[in-house]
């Protein structure tokens, strides 16, 4: 699917805000495609669909989450990790985007999981240092990601757990084996 097309689906269906943040998400993950040896056009793809699902229902969300027997721990955690599966199972079935490379790097963009793939990587990534974004840490992460791929990772999830615990709030197991998977690997990419 071309650029302009999937753009013009998307628009439909986020916030224009949104749909700033996902150019942004797109530009930073054809960028790091470009300098980590990864597909381009998936890397654009998954950008651009990533958020697909953002701001469908929640009772929506929680109905396609049962319905395709997605992690029933997901309906314990925070709600804003239901759009990235969702949004997966609704690119396919609503655009007709088959491409697994592409359905996991959507699925698992906000919560890592083990065995991260190269694209899971880069859509997790650009989406934490688009452009757009502004919160502490950033610019190192942003800094790292052009350094060493797994590094600029690590930093990124160990700052957000220490986001949600600073917060009292609860971290999804994904997110924390991501986390340990990258440490206990030491993979160095880039």
């Amino acid at each position: 699917m071309d650029r302009t097309k999937a753009l013009s689906i998307v628009k439909e269906q986020i916030t224009e805000k949104r749909y700033i943040h996902t150019i942004g998400v797109m530009e930073t993950a054809i960028q790091l495609a470009k300098e980590y040896g990864a597909d381009q056009k998936k890397a654009e793809t998954s950008a651009i669909f990533h958020d697909y699902a953002k701001f469908r229902p929640l009772d929506e969300m929680k109905r396609i989450i049962v319905e395709q027997k997605f992690d029933a721990r997901l309906l314990q955690f925070n709600p804003e990790l239901w759009h990235a599966p969702v949004g997966a199972y609704l690119v396919e079935k609503e655009v007709g985007i088959k491409d697994a490379e592409i359905l996991n790097a959507i699925h698992y963009h906000t919560s890592g999981r083990i065995g991260m793939t190269l694209l899971d990587k880069i859509i997790y990534l650009a989406d934490y240092i688009e452009p757009g974004r502004n919160f502490p840490g950033v610019e190192e992460a942003r800094e790292l990601a052009h350094v060493n791929l797994n590094k600029a990772l690590i930093y990124s999830v160990r700052n957000t757990i220490q986001y949600l615990l600073n917060r009292n709030q609860t971290v999804y197991p994904d997110t924390v084996d991501f986390y340990n998977d990258l440490v206990m690997k030491g993979e160095d990419v880039g």
